[in-house]
């Protein structure tokens, strides 16, 4: 299945490991409800989170997570609701495969900026609908020779109402 493919070329070292951390490595870790693969991946004296709160102004947008614990229980916490979708032809760790998108990489020096988009809808067991529209723009250092997320703006729209660019 292709959404479980590396889109960098293997040429491209530094992107497809940012890839391999904010897809795969956060993918699997989030369908199996375990934040310890993920954890090392963070610069937690650093961190903060910033929630969109669905809206494309910035006046909208709150600091949800000041420290990496609130944004670690609150990703433990929607894993957990993700997990009990009853999901009718697709297992979980699949659908976060599916959903998820990250072909824009820019590195600048040792920052990176890198949108992460989540678009999907697919059918549940109980005749509902799983929809997903939304972006997350994740900051990165290089900190001592490895890739680290020292924050995002996350739950941004993906698409923009009609009339704004």
């Amino acid at each position: 299945m292709k959404y479980f493919e590396n889109p960098f070329p293997a040429s491209d070292t530094e992107r497809r490991s940012i890839w391999q951390m904010l897809v795969a490595r956060d993918s699997d870790a989030f369908a199996a409800q375990d934040w310890s693969p993920v954890e090392n991946d963070f610069a937690p004296e650093i961190f903060e989170g910033i929630v969109a709160n669905g809206s494309p102004n910035p006046d909208d947008w709150t600091i949800k997570y000041p420290r990496l614990n609130d944004y670690r229980d609150d990703w433990l916490r929607m894993a957990e609701t993700f997990k009990r979708m009853p999901l009718k032809n697709i297992s979980h760790r699949e659908l976060i495969y599916k959903v998820s998108s990250l072909n824009e990489i820019e590195i600048s020096g040792d920052r990176a900026l890198c949108h992460k988009k989540f678009k999907g809808d697919e059918p549940l067991a109980n005749g509902e609908r799983y929809q997903i529209s939304a972006q997350s723009l994740y900051r990165l250092h290089r900190i001592r020779g490895e890739w680290k997320i020292v924050g995002f703006v996350g739950y941004l729209p993906l698409e923009y109402p009609k009339g704004r660019k």
